[in-house]
């Protein structure tokens, strides 16, 4: 179960279509896109992202950090070292803390949220992961599709969300705008068996994949962006935006953020590299407690 299995069929999404300007001028006419969307569907098309200022107030993130906190001191939730280097001192990040943090559905089913993501894929967004962090990840550069990939292609969407202020020696999100309108690459495209990652993990990823993505970057000549959000401050990316982790230039700075993952209702998640059904499509109904 890899991309090489699935036809190239649509239907894609709204703003994934060659018309799609034309589609926004008409629905901006009709009344059904404020400027402000229109504008931002604009820039969706083009660069691959949006922005949107203080969508989250600070105090449902103060209130969900102390929780989460909480949990960490209680045992409910524990967290890997995994430091990048002496004297780090915030411990690695957690991967759907909603399961064990019932509040984190304050974000992650934020009616703005949700109305950004139904807008710019044209579906019902459904959550599928969350990832939280109290520091720069400095993860390499990839395509969030060969880790969580939809059928049809495009349905996935990805917010960021600042828990603080960013500042630029944390270790910054970084992305290309522009980039997911490249063509895809998945594990089968670099050389990744499903044999490979059977026997060896993530190494042939680390080995095949990321080279292979620097070498799109520089072959094309894009250039990074980085996240210096404010808090509160949400980013949403395309399902195929180049994306990673900058280097951390000072350990004592944290990066509190939480990252959630969308698909939409009806279509098909998988794991590319694992050749897998997602199994963390089922993860879109959480408590609030």
């Amino acid at each position: 179960m890899r991309a090489e299995h699935f036809p190239y069929s649509g239907p894609y999404p709204w703003l994934d279509l060659p018309d799609a300007p034309a589609k926004i001028d008409s629905r901006l006419v009709r009344g059904e896109l404020t400027a402000v969307e229109a504008e931002q569907c604009r820039h969706w098309v083009r660069d691959g992202y949006v922005i949107i200022p203080k969508l989250i107030a600070e105090e449902i993130l103060d209130d969900i950090w102390v929780r989460y906190e909480k949990a960490i001191r209680a045992g409910k939730i524990r967290l890997e070292a995994e430091p990048a280097g002496e004297g780090d001192p915030y411990p690695g990040r957690y991967l759907n803390p909603h399961k064990k943090l019932g509040a984190l559905c304050n974000v992650l089913k934020h009616p703005g949220l949700v109305r950004w993501l139904g807008l710019l894929t044209g579906r019902e967004p459904k959550a599928l992961q969350t990832i939280f962090s109290h520091k720069g990840s400095q993860q390499g550069v990839h395509s969030d599709s060969i880790h969580m990939t939809t059928y049809p292609l495009g349905y996935l969407t990805a917010a960021w969300v600042a828990f603080e202020d960013i500042e630029p020696d944390c270790g910054p999100l970084l992305f290309y705008p522009g980039s997911h309108r490249l063509p895809y690459i998945f594990s089968n495209d670099v050389g990744i068996s499903e044999a490979d990652f059977r026997n060896d993990g993530y190494r042939p990823y680390h080995q095949k994949y990321e080279p292979r993505i620097l070498q799109e970057i520089a072959a094309r000549e894009l250039e990074p962006s980085y996240f210096h959000a404010k808090k509160g401050d949400v980013l949403i990316w395309h399902a195929n935006l180049l994306h990673g982790g900058s280097a951390r230039r000072n350990l004592a700075l944290s990066r509190k953020s939480l990252v959630c993952h969308y698909f939409v209702k009806g279509s098909f998640v998988y794991h590319d590299l694992a050749a897998s059904r997602s199994k963390q499509q089922y993860l879109g109904t959480c408590l609030l407690r």
